[in-house]
């Protein structure tokens, strides 16, 4: 049982063909590719002897290597480690033709605006794969960022549409090593930032998100990353969601009783829980598409 009803599906797919419908990726859609942030960290972790036990945990990790050396320093190892991560042991870049593959089935679907805390290029250069002419853009959470140029003020008259879309990178990308939140201080003023500047996110994009669904993929119930946004969005508009979460280990004798009291939490936000991998979402989505409304 994934956890969503048919009705579930059914709103996101007309969420969906509306375009009123807003992604959100995370580590987990690039699972297979690159490295999870757990595998990031305990590289770094080995590199830089990390002194405590919570070696798998990136901001941890990189909060250390930051205090060790510097910031932008922890930064550069981070992103150094996600491009040095290709075959054999990744796949670098994924099959965006796949017909599981999160950011092939994402960039077919007619929407305006995708975001990401993820820092690679994969769902821009799947968009473009589908011959669409998208834009990325990143956010201006710190001082060291705050000077780039936005697409919206190079293109005033630019507005995401199906055609021209936006990939809204909130944790920054891989061009641009200051822009990204990695550590345990990152996260915190990043938080801080998006509780005090209403005007952080372009307006263009907020008024796409204010008329949306969000559809969270590759995030852990665990994951900074997953709790920040979460807090930070949830005000933000008032219709029904869906995430993409990993269920609780299988062999945890409480697991029926931990989805059941997190699939009630979430629903008093108005948000629905696919228990399972964002592969096999897209499995579902795709097969639940192609069913209703012939292939996207």
């Amino acid at each position: 049982m994934n956890g969503l009803q048919d009705s579930d599906w059914d709103l996101l797919l007309d969420r969906i063909r509306s375009g009123r419908c807003t992604p959100f990726l995370g580590a987990g859609a690039c699972h297979g590719a690159l490295p999870l942030g757990g595998d990031v960290a305990q590289e770094l972790a080995t590199k830089f002897h990390y002194p405590l036990a919570n070696s798998s945990d990136l901001t941890a990790v990189t909060q250390f290597i930051a205090v060790d050396q510097d910031l932008a320093f922890a930064k550069e190892q981070v992103l150094e480690c996600l491009r040095n991560a290709g075959p054999p042991k990744y796949q670098q870049p994924p099959d965006f033709t796949a017909p599981d593959e999160p950011h092939g089935l994402l960039a077919e679907l007619n929407l305006a605006v995708y975001m990401t805390t993820n820092y690679d290029a994969f769902l821009l250069r799947a968009l473009k794969q589908r011959y669409k002419d998208p834009r990325r853009e990143l956010c201006r959470w710190n001082q060291q960022v705050a000077h780039e140029r936005s697409v919206f003020e190079e293109e005033p008259n630019y507005s995401p549409t199906p055609a021209n879309p936006l990939v809204y990178h909130l944790h920054g990308h891989d061009e641009c090593a200051d822009s990204i939140v990695a550590t345990e201080d990152d996260y915190l003023k990043f938080l801080a930032k998006m509780a005090s500047d209403p005007q952080l996110i372009p307006e263009k994009v907020q008024r796409v998100m204010r008329s949306s669904s969000f559809l969270f993929i590759g995030y852990r119930l665990a994951d900074w990353n997953f709790r920040i946004l979460f807090e930070s969005l949830r005000v933000r508009g008032s219709f029904k969601s869906v995430a993409v979460l990993l269920p609780p280990h299988p062999e945890d004798p409480a697991r029926a009783a931990a989805q059941e009291y997190l699939e009630k939490y979430y629903a008093e936000m108005d948000v629905r829980i696919f228990w399972g991998t964002a592969r096999e979402f897209t499995r579902e989505l795709r097969r639940r598409w192609e069913l209703g409304k012939g292939k996207p």
